[in-house]
């Protein structure tokens, strides 16, 4: 944990110290919940970047295309 989060997460523990104790209860349970979402939106957005670039074109066709776009400079160095 970084020193900002570390500063963030007490100033919160402060600010939160006077709630009643069924309200603390419910609060963990919605940052609980939240954790659960981050979890599952990452596995997803992993899971949704399989297969994001479509063609028509062979792998073999890509592949020599890219090929044919490469330029190459020749620069003399000199020292």
């Amino acid at each position: 944990m970084s020193y900002t989060d570390r500063n963030i997460v007490e100033a919160y523990s402060l600010l939160l110290e006077g709630l009643p104790s069924l309200s603390k209860i419910e609060l963990i349970e919605k940052l609980s919940k939240s954790l659960q979402k981050d979890k599952v939106a990452k596995e997803s957005s992993f899971f949704k970047s399989f297969g994001a670039f479509a063609s028509e074109k062979t792998a073999e066709e890509i592949t020599a295309a890219i090929k044919l776009s490469r330029k190459f400079k020749s620069k003399e160095i000199k020292f």
